[in-house]
């Protein structure tokens, strides 16, 4: 579904991302792990547009889309949830997640019910701006505002980062729930052993390179990604 090939991409002079090739498949779950500054949020960056690489080549479902606009990416259908939330804190829940659908026309009841059905939270604090609710529910509005768009591919960047432990497996379970209705995931995570044992397959990226991919099974085996990034 998704192809990257040898991407190249620079800060000024420093090199981001050293030829980087990586596919996401119609119906899976794949995960990129790797430390902070190892080059995640910049191929994701990459892929919806915000970025434009000096080298290499992106397509989706066949269609080159290594130097397209950013909204012409959205339209294509990759939408891509940011680290940080990004909600509009002055907007309520109901125009955040009615921000995602920008791009689409006709009446929305059905993908609100959908929303609702995922994150009930966010039905009872419908009317309340964004800015006041919990990280937790920050975070579960930035994912209902995603998938308003209806994404053929979904992106994710450290869904994780911050929430305690029991908000993590709320925000997991949601994830899944996306997944299971058919949306395929690109999903970026520092949390190593929470990626690998949601992913159907992973990349390792470290300073701008993936060194290990492989069945996510196999990598939370492997000696080397326990001894690196699972505390083994």
């Amino acid at each position: 579904m998704l192809e990257v090939k040898d991407l190249i991409i620079s800060y000024g002079k420093a090199r981001a991302l050293k030829g980087v090739s990586m596919t996401v498949g119609d119906g899976e779950i794949v995960a990129l792990i790797g430390n902070n500054g190892a080059g995640k949020t910049t191929l994701l960056n990459a892929i919806s547009g915000l970025l434009k690489p000096e080298a290499g080549e992106i397509t989706f479902e066949s269609r080159h889309i290594t130097h397209a606009p950013s909204e012409a990416i959205v339209k294509a259908g990759i939408i891509q949830v940011p680290e940080g939330r990004q909600i509009f804190p002055n907007l309520t829940v109901r125009e955040n997640i009615r921000m995602g659908a920008f791009v689409r026309k006709g009446d929305l009841s059905a993908e609100m019910d959908r929303v609702f059905a995922l994150f009930p939270r966010l039905k009872e604090r419908i009317s309340q701006p964004g800015g006041t609710l919990s990280g937790g529910e920050q975070q579960m509005l930035a994912l209902a505002r995603g998938i308003m768009a209806r994404p053929k591919l979904l992106m994710l960047d450290e869904p994780s980062l911050g929430l305690a432990p029991v908000l993590v497996d709320n925000i997991y379970d949601a994830i899944l729930e996306i997944h299971k209705l058919g949306t395929p995931v690109l999903l970026v995570e520092q949390n190593a052993f929470l990626a690998l044992n949601t992913a159907n397959r992973a990349y390792v990226l470290e300073t701008g390179r993936i060194v290990i991919s492989g069945a996510s099974t196999d990598l939370l085996a492997s000696a080397d990604v326990q001894k690196a990034y699972l505390g083994g």
